[in-house]
């Protein structure tokens, strides 16, 4: 028998990372096409910080709560739709959602529930959907990135960066992407990067172009923008493709559009948590066609750079997400920080 109520992971009011707080709310109901989760895991992700500072609102519909991304176990369900997708109670997932994910239990859409590959626990499960939905979409539907292509990743050790690295490698691309520290680029090097650079020492636009010999990036992807815009747009390759997912550098760029036109360029980018259930699926699809398999076979490898419980009876707010949130900012993590509710 499921509870009637759950811990929950709340943002008290907008502000700094102390502002999430542990609290109860009654355990969700999944309705049509939807199923519940019993979460044993978290995914953090840089949209649950732009909520907590009130810059980035759930869609109209969702959860209040934080969290896109929940590893767990089927619970209930709509059974009919489940049974077509083939998933049952009982059965270990990992999932999208648009908000909620800082809960022990979460309702996710069926089509957006993928299982837990082989020998994954579930906080490496959890950390898989958002990240890789977004790389996928972004990379490969939006920057059409090709085999023996060179992508430019900006922010390569962040969770984003280090799928961006291994997904690009697994379909055959060159990979340089830009780092704030040494140690920084020797991680994304032994995770696959063929080149890294730290924008601390050295400029990123001359060094893309030295190492593509003049010819620069055939795809980028951003998480800057804005004064990136215009070095990016200098070092990319005729005939290039600029994705921007993120404005951490600002919402305003200034470029020069002749480039743009005499290269040909294309300048576009994407955010996932607003699209529509149906888009979504179309991305889960492809990432349980095309990726799941090479997940399951050990080539590509979610890399979790810390674990956090959720429940932190240390803090003052009884959440461990206070802790999670400030490690993000610091920007000194590697890889995904996941919360884990099974210590809880």
């Amino acid at each position: 028998m499921l509870p009637k109520v759950m811990n929950v992971i709340e943002i008290a009011s907008f502000g700094g990372p102390e502002v999430l707080r542990l609290a109860q709310r009654p355990v969700p109901q999944a309705g049509t096409a939807e199923l519940l989760v019993r979460v044993s895991a978290s995914g953090i992700n840089r949209p649950d910080v732009l909520q907590r500072a009130g810059l980035y609102p759930p869609p109209v519909g969702a959860s209040d709560l934080p969290g896109l991304e929940v590893a767990g176990e089927v619970v209930a369900g709509d059974l009919a739709v489940m049974q077509a997708a083939h998933i049952k109670v009982g059965d270990k997932v990992c999932a999208l959602v648009a908000g909620g994910g800082y809960a022990e239990y979460c309702v996710a859409s069926v089509g957006l529930c993928l299982p837990v590959p082989n020998g994954l626990s579930d906080c490496e499960a959890a950390s898989l959907p958002e990240t890789f939905f977004t790389v996928w979409s972004n990379l490969f539907d939006r920057g059409r990135l090709q085999s023996q292509e060179t992508l430019l990743i900006q922010g390569g050790s962040s969770g984003i960066g280090v799928t961006a690295i291994q997904l690009a490698k697994a379909f055959g691309a060159n990979v340089i992407v830009t780092v704030g520290s040494d140690s920084k680029a020797a991680a994304c090097l032994e995770i696959g990067a063929d080149h890294a650079i730290n924008y601390k020492t050295a400029d990123f636009q001359t060094e893309v172009l030295a190492l593509t010999q003049g010819k620069g990036a055939d795809v980028v992807l951003d998480m800057v923008a804005g004064d990136y815009v215009a070095r990016e747009i200098a070092c990319m390759a005729e005939d290039g493709r600029l994705v921007m997912i993120g404005v951490q550098g600002g919402v305003k760029s200034e470029f020069n559009s002749g480039v743009v036109m005499r290269k040909r360029l294309t300048i576009t980018g994407s955010t996932l948590r607003p699209r529509s259930v149906a888009f979504k699926e179309a991305i889960a699809k492809a990432c349980r066609e095309q990726v799941w398999p090479k997940i399951a076979s050990g080539t590509i490898k979610p890399i979790v750079h810390s674990v956090i419980p959720a429940v932190d009876a240390s803090h003052e707010s009884g959440s461990g997400a206070s802790r999670a949130h400030a490690l993000m900012e610091s920007n000194t993590h590697v890889g995904k920080i996941v919360l884990n509710w099974s210590a809880a």
